[in-house]
């Protein structure tokens, strides 16, 4: 007997209709599986002889051959035990499970025949129902995940057995909804806020432009500076995620494994901050079949790097291409994945390997070679992608005893919602969010200047020793500066203050 059951499985990001074809004939009993199954679904064999036994079905002393097509695409993962013995129940007869040519089936069987969960279901439940399938069967675990999907009837399936009575008409299992407004509405009260900030307004300004424009920024300063209490603080101020970046985010953290059941849709902006021991590899992604890295898990959110310098020299060196494209490409044997990575980089570092090179109050101890070497660890290619270089400076004892209250996240973040609308509208059928997504061609057409505006560039060009990329960071950031005061036109005190944040670059890497 021959049988066809639907499953889905991932390319990247992108899901990918596998076809799980079932043939039993006579001869030597025997158990394939075929069509570059990777050794997790070769392990299934087991798992599925026991949990068909358990479940209280035949399993078959016949030559059962399995065809997960297209051959040509490999499979991994154990979410295809399910499909897989349905597969057999079905070609054997035992089981009835009418028209599934519009249902996909996903889940990892126990031996005794319950369902486990799997990752990855939302992009699959994504892509089946772009592909034109109209029901879900999916772990009871992963239920809240996958119904986000409007137009796909979601059932969570416990166990093979409750699959099988769904289908016999023994028990029906009935249909999950998720209600998303309860995600939305939660969660904005766990993010610090920028009133416990005590002083440094200069600081906070190159910040809220920084989350207006959704530009890069480097943080220099000394120790205790509250370098990281700001950073830490950037996600209060950014705008909202809609609902398709919503999606995006959670299909990538579903991939990685790290989607907390009790938030099926991640609605907040993501906030990364790995260790500087991380590998190149857990910053870009990797692995056999490449899985998302630090770089794709912070997308459409920031990506913090606390003491820059103190990562790896080729660990930075992979954020160069990224921070330009948006999107990480990993090449591996088996395959050759894409994943987006449209990031907020916000850095943070000490002047001088000591921290006090500057500081005012205390000594630097460390020698110009040492200096020198401690900067080094950054490149210029990478440095000239920070759009925003800014130096956070000690705070006086009078800010930090007064008990008055700094101006609220809330309220920053009234502006930098009311900056993004405009450029939201401005870029309007041109697949860009913010001004920090400008090419070179459309900085001509978007950040024009006038004769006074561009006297002031060129000054800034020919004594900082600027490179194209610099000059091209500063239009932007000046068209930022321009749309948070409400200016269609880039003016010279735009200009000015987008320059000021570049002079670090000359200050300390000259």
């Amino acid at each position: 007997m021959l049988s066809h059951i639907y499953s889905h499985g991932l390319a990247g990001i992108d899901g990918f209709t596998v076809c799980v074809e079932t043939d039993i004939s006579n001869g030597i009993p025997a158990f394939d599986i075929v069509g570059l199954p990777d050794t997790a679904v070769k392990e299934a064999k087991e798992r599925i002889r026991s949990a068909i036994k358990n479940t209280g079905f035949q399993f078959p002393a016949k030559h059962i051959v399995i065809n997960l097509a297209p051959a040509a695409q490999r499979k991994e993962g154990s979410g295809y035990d399910l499909p897989m013995a349905l597969s057999i129940l079905t070609a054997t007869e035992q089981v009835y499970a009418g028209e599934t040519d519009k249902c996909v089936f996903f889940g990892e069987l126990s031996l005794d025949g319950s369902v486990q969960s799997v990752n990855g279901i939302l992009p699959m439940v994504i892509s089946a129902y772009k592909q034109g399938f109209k029901e879900a069967f999916v772990p009871a675990e992963n239920a809240d995940e996958a119904s986000v999907i409007d137009g796909m009837d979601v059932y969570p399936v416990t166990s093979l057995k409750a699959l099988c009575d769904h289908f016999c008409g023994i028990k029906r299992i009935d249909i999950h909804k998720t209600d998303l407004s309860d995600y939305f509405s939660s969660g904005a009260s766990d993010l610090l806020d920028f009133c416990d900030v005590k002083g440094q307004e200069h600081v906070k300004r190159a910040l809220e432009i920084a989350a207006a424009g959704n530009h890069n920024v480097l943080l220099i300063g000394s120790p205790g500076t509250g370098k990281t209490m700001l950073a830490q603080r950037m996600p209060g101020i950014l705008p909202d995620l809609t609902f398709d970046e919503a999606l995006e985010v959670t299909k990538i953290h579903s991939i990685a494994g790290m989607l907390n059941k009790d938030e099926p849709l991640i609605v907040h902006r993501p906030f990364r901050s790995p260790h500087h021991t991380i590998s190149s590899s857990g910053l870009s992604g990797g692995g056999a079949i490449p899985k998302p890295g630090e770089l794709s898990l912070s997308h459409n959110g920031i990506l913090f790097l606390d003491e820059l310098p103190e990562f790896h020299r080729d660990t930075l060196e992979v954020l160069r291409q990224p921070l330009e494209d948006g999107k990480v490409t990993i090449s591996r044997v088996n395959a050759t994945l894409t994943y987006p990575c449209n990031i907020m980089l916000i850095a943070s570092m000490n002047p001088c390997k000591c921290g006090y090179f500057g500081d005012s109050r205390r000594q630097c101890t460390c020698t110009p070679n040492q200096i020198n070497n401690y900067r080094s660890r950054i490149s210029g290619p990478l440095l000239d992608r920070i759009d925003i270089q800014v130096e956070v400076a000690g705070v006086d004892y009078s800010d930090l005893s007064s008990t008055e209250k700094g101006e609220t996240s809330a309220s920053i973040k009234e502006r930098v919602n009311k900056t993004r609308k405009i450029q939201l509208e401005r870029y309007k059928g041109l697949n860009i969010y913010s001004n920090s997504q400008l090419d070179a061609g459309m900085l001509q057409k978007f950040c024009p200047l006038g004769d006074e505006e561009n006297a002031i560039l060129r000054a800034a060009f020919d004594n900082l020793g600027l490179s194209a990329r610099a000059h091209s960071r500063i239009l932007k950031v000046a068209r930022t500066i321009a749309d948070l005061d409400g200016s269609e036109n880039i003016n010279s005190a735009h200009i000015a203050e987008a320059i000021q944040y570049r002079s670090l670059d000359r200050k300390y890497f000259e």
